[in-house]
């Protein structure tokens, strides 16, 4: 029976079933595939998972379904999939084993890392495929909760080699951001004749062509609504066409046959399908215990049964969503209420808290301050599981049964705060507008206008929410100096990004205001950053740089809350590469990351990548860089911030003399909306492309750019940078004036700031512009202040147009020296272009050299990090925690490094073999 109603389903499906065929065969053959199968509601796709169930022999099938009313329960979907295998978690290294337990709450701890739960799944699933070749198939993906989603995308991205298939199907048009970049498969519509006999093979007795057509006509080919239209009409209905033909219904046509088909049914059977639905996990004790509490009896189950609707097994399962949706919708309100009564009643609250919260809420006819409380009391258990969409719901709901207006709106602003966080941007807007509606006092309006800023200043750009965060920032100044402060910082650090264009907020006002609001209650540090920052607008740069110098020494010396540490760290991170304070830079953009992993804070984790990725490529490690930056467009993709990826891309590739990539990325961060009124997107733009064409040779372009990128920067931000490109630029299109004004305002900085880095880069450009023993003396400065620092690309760049310098004086024994230190350097870091630039003066002073290896002959990013890694004694599962791919993955990256080495072991992998081997591309 069961063969025979899968070839009913599938009439018309040969194309699906011979894809899903394949990826069997893959898994069954040692492979791993990923598939999503997509399409509308009712069009097949779970027909089509069960499909390759009946026919994946020799697998392992684990299922998992998304629920929607668990949409906002962190890890749920994740849980389901993986409770099977949770006997396993022994086998997993101890973080991973850890981060999953505190994920599915087997323990309690801080919140997990994300991508290292992903690790954890990745693992498990691995452990599993072991033994037998495993397929995981997950039904209603487009319900799954976020972090669920996410973790399988995750997951499917990183299989590689192992024996695992992973099929989710979604319905369309959800789950555009988690899902993308998977193989994708389209389930459509049935044409007219497969219709017509799948129709004909489901329906018994005579069937009136006319109805035929009508039903035929009214599903539009989906299987589903075929099947189930016909569903509770009667026999006179289905042999003579004697319903209403213009009758239309008034949901979905698949839901309406549901609906009918609900409506037939006795009253405890449609009290029973109401209580299952309204239990979202199929809990058969939870739903008996909750039903005899209803005075249902066991008989009222055979009804919906024996039609189909439902299953009462070892867990309750519906036929489809659908009627888990139709069985709710059909119910009056007051039969909800009284089931959700039960449930929460049979649940047990000391197990599960959460849910007998959420059941109560839904049991409640108006307000209720006990009953929102404790949605609040869930909310703060989700936040400490990093489950912050979750948290966000529970203080939604729980604002919504606020009978006190004041207290209300505070829950509703707490709530958009999570959703901020979580990087729901749109729904923490529309919870402001409720808080708003609110009986807030002043105070809370203009916390509220302020978090409006935030949440702009994070999704649509640091123009946009310029107005809103200054105006909050005013309106707060007299109310509150704490929060005053922190609005003044975030509208700082906005008009710091916005850069200087025509029309929008002063820097220089926002900064007299910020010197004028009274310090506030918050560590000292909080205060000197703002002032020093705000000073160097009033008062020039020197003048701030002393405060700002002791707040970053506090920053790294001291410890910080995770709320604080979200919210300064950026700024300080900005200011640190600003001051060339390298070391403070890397200790503060290191722990910002770490922070914004370990709260879930995806609205702040990306830019965090982005920073220190920056601050990589000029440690000389592009090839960490790359890692950062592809785990910062895996999160972008996650979130919807796809244009993360190309500012990163805005950060590398310029060095790597990549003109198309450059390009690329620069045209993706200016079109459009984007840049309109984003003077910092444009200046990070023509930086980019200042150094690619400095780096290429093409001293007109990169001086054409890097003026327009001054004009539209600030005193701090990129305009250092900026001057530093002009400088050479300058010099080597004979604009000898313009270099030299630029070199004394790079000198006053770095005077005032007095590091090596600062100094050095000083010498580096001011020899540029100087001739004869003051300017070997400059560069020899340069040299060996740089040296001294971990900055390896700056000191390389000094090596290099110290060897062009000396190769002009025609010193080329001197000259060969320089040169030679600079390609090994520029080359071993992977700044092509410039290593490319000394090549070719090396050859100019009489120097055979060869040009690196091919790209043909090189290792991939991957491969690089993975071959690092291994020679460094790293096993592969721990190569594989700290790249986030799974032990076997890491193991045929390490064959095909084997391969291109020319060696057997990783014992042989030593650094020298390495460079000059990691991919360009």
């Amino acid at each position: 029976m069961a063969g025979m109603a899968s070839a009913v389903r599938l009439h018309g499906r040969r194309i699906e079933c011979d894809r899903l065929d394949r990826i069997a065969a893959a898994v069954q053959t040692g492979r791993s595939a990923a598939l999503v199968l997509r399409g509308e509601a009712g069009i097949g796709k779970t027909a089509l998972l069960e499909h390759v169930r009946d026919s994946a022999s020799g697998c392992r099938i684990a299922s998992a379904a998304g629920v929607e009313s668990e949409m906002e329960l962190a890890f749920g979907g994740l849980h389901q999939l993986c409770a099977p295998f949770l006997d396993r978690l022994l086998q997993l290294p101890e973080p991973q084993r850890v981060a999953l337990e505190t994920a599915f709450g087997l323990r309690a701890g801080t919140p997990p890392d994300r991508f290292l739960v992903g690790l954890a799944v990745l693992s498990l699933l691995a452990e599993v495929a072991e033994k037998e070749p495993l397929i995981c198939l997950v039904d209603d993906a487009q319900w799954l909760d976020q972090v669920s989603a996410q973790t399988l995308a995750f997951v499917a991205r990183r299989l590689l080699v192992e024996p695992i298939g992973l099929v989710l199907a979604v319905r369309e048009p959800d789950l555009e951001t988690e899902l993308s970049g998977l193989p994708q498969l389209e389930v459509g519509r049935l044409n007219d004749g497969d219709a017509r006999a799948l129709l004909d093979s489901a329906t018994p007795g005579r069937l009136d062509e006319r109805v035929r057509d009508r039903i035929v006509a009214e599903a539009q080919g989906n299987p589903l609504a075929l099947l189930e239209l016909p569903c509770g009409l009667a026999a006179a209905e289905l042999a003579g066409g004697f319903g209403r033909p213009d009758a239309r219904p008034l949901v979905s046509p698949v839901e309406y046959a549901f609906l009918r088909q609900i409506k037939l049914l006795p009253a405890a059977t449609r009290l029973l399908l109401l209580l299952a639905a309204a239990e979202p996990v199929g809990d058969v004790a939870l739903v008996t215990r909750a039903a005899e509490l209803l005075g249902i009896d066991g008989s009222a189950a055979a009804p919906a049964e024996a039609a189909e609707l439902i299953t009462f097994g070892t867990r309750v399962r519906f036929r489809h969503p659908l009627v888990r949706a139709a069985a709710y919708r059909v119910a009056e309100q007051e039969d909800r209420q009284h089931v959700h009564r039960a449930l929460a009643d049979a649940t047990d609250a000391q197990a599960d808290p959460d849910r007998r919260a959420w059941h109560l809420a839904n049991a409640g006819a108006g307000p209720d301050e006990a009953v929102a409380a404790g949605l609040e009391g869930s909310a703060g258990r989700a936040q400490a599981r990093s489950g912050v969409a979750a948290a966000a719901a529970f203080l939604e709901r729980a604002a919504e049964l606020t009978p006190d207006p004041a207290r209300r709106g505070a829950r509703a602003l707490a709530a958009a705060r999570a959703k901020h966080q979580a990087g729901g941007y749109d729904a923490a807007l529309q919870l402001l507008d409720a808080a708003e509606l609110s009986l807030l006092d002043e105070r809370d309006l203009a916390r509220s206008g302020l978090l409006r800023g935030q949440i702009l200043f994070a999704s649509r750009g640091a123009a946009t929410a310029l107005p809103l965060l200054a105006g909050a920032a005013h309106r707060l100044q007299p109310l509150d100096a704490g929060p005053a402060r922190e609005a003044y910082r975030d509208a700082l650090h906005a008009a710091l990004t916005a850069g200087r264009l025509p029309g929008g907020t002063r820097l220089r006002d926002i900064a007299k205001a910020a010197l004028a609001t009274p310090p506030g209650p918050a560590p000292e540090r909080y205060n000197q950053l703002l002032t020093g920052l705000a000073m160097t607008s009033t008062d020039g740069y020197a003048a701030g740089v002393p405060l700002i110098r002791q707040a970053l020494h506090a920053f790294r010396t001291q410890g910080i809350s995770r709320e604080d540490g979200l919210g300064w760290l950026p700024l300080a991170c900005l200011v640190a590469a600003d001051l060339w304070e390298f070391d403070t830079w890397t200790a503060l953009s290191t722990s910002l990351v770490e922070l914004a992993r370990e709260t879930g804070a995806l609205s702040v984790l990306p830019s965090a990548l982005l920073l220190l990725a920056s601050n990589r490529v000029q440690a000389g490690d592009i090839a960490g860089a790359d890692a950062l930056a592809a785990e910062a467009a895996a999160i972008g993709q996650a979130t919807g911030s796809r244009v993360i990826s190309h500012y990163a891309a805005l950060a590398i590739e310029p060095w790597r003399g990549r003109e198309t990539s450059t390009r690329q990325a620069v045209g993706a961060v200016t079109r459009g909306t984007l840049a309109q009124g984003e003077g910092g997107v444009l200046a990070a733009a023509r930086w980019a492309g200042a150094v690619l064409g400095n780096g290429l040779g093409r001293h007109e372009e990169a001086y054409a750019a890097a003026e327009q990128g001054y004009e539209n920067s600030h005193e701090m931000g990129l305009s250092i940078r900026h001057m530093t490109e002009l400088v050479e630029a300058a010099v080597r299109s004979e604009r000898p004036a313009r270099a030299a004004e630029m070199a004394r305002r790079i000198d006053e900085r770095a005077q005032a700031v007095g590091t090596d880095w600062a100094l050095g880069a000083s010498a580096a450009v001011r020899a540029q512009v100087s001739s004869g023993p003051a300017a070997e003396a400059l560069h020899r400065e340069a040299v060996e202040r740089l040296g001294r620092t971990d900055v390896r690309l700056a000191y390389g760049r000094a090596r290099l147009v110290y060897g062009e310098w000396l190769r002009r004086e025609n010193r080329r024994g001197d000259a060969r020296e320089q040169l030679g230190i600079a390609y090994e350097i520029l080359g071993e870091i992977g700044a092509d272009a410039f290593a490319e630039r000394a090549r070719r003066e090396l050859q100019g002073s009489g120097e055979t050299i060869r040009r690196r290896p091919a790209e043909a002959g090189t290792l991939t990013a991957q491969e690089a990090q993975v071959a690092r890694l291994a020679g460094e004694g790293l096993t592969n599962p721990e190569i594989g925690a700290q790249l986030f791919i799974s032990p076997h993955t890491v193991e045929w990256h390490l064959r095909k490094v084997f391969a291109k080495l020319g060696i057997s072991s990783r014992k042989q992998i030593r650094p020298s073999l390495l460079d000059g081997m990691a991919a360009t591309a």
